[in-house]
């Protein structure tokens, strides 16, 4: 490895000459030992709770529960009558004469309405159209003739005969 590298100048360099690497030996390192995993396994203590309908015994006078409570039953607010429907036995609150007519009252009027102002509405505006265009009509003709460009803006030069 002593060659020496010539350039075309006649200047010879040396070869580069690099220390040897010298690295040490890998430690060695104790194969890793792993334990059986122990689950741990939940646990409870079991409550015991009475049930809800605890009696006395036969024979036995008294006791928290000797007589189930009533249930209440919960009325309907004034003017709610109640039906009850017949195979499943449950009852279906209803309002009364009154609210029923009230309501179909306001939703009738609330549609005649409705319908009567879009009729109107739409009688209007075919009888006002023509007026409306024919008054349009004779606004730009008065504007127009009175020399003033009635076109705003960038638009006005279409008016304007061009010069070429």
């Amino acid at each position: 490895m002593t060659q020496r590298l010539n350039l075309s100048s006649g200047i010879s360099i040396p070869p580069l000459e690099l220390p040897p690497l010298r690295l040490p030996e890998a430690p060695t390192m104790p194969v890793p030992t792993l334990e059986i995993p122990t689950p741990q396994i939940p646990s409870y203590k079991p409550l015991v709770a009475p049930p809800s309908d605890l009696r006395a015994p036969p024979g036995v006078k008294g006791g928290v529960n000797a007589d189930p409570p009533p249930k209440p039953t919960p009325s309907p607010p004034p003017g709610i009558k109640s039906i009850t429907v017949p195979y499943i036995n449950q009852d279906l609150p209803v309002p009364s004469n009154d609210i029923i007519i009230t309501a179909g009252t306001t939703a009738t009027v609330s549609v005649a309405a409705t319908l009567t102002a879009t009729a109107v509405f739409k009688r209007l505006v075919s009888l006002f159209k023509p007026i409306i265009k024919q008054a349009w009509k004779r606004l730009v003709k008065k504007k127009h003739s009175s020399g003033s460009s009635y076109l705003p803006g960038r638009l006005g030069y279409l008016r304007r005969p061009t010069q070429g």
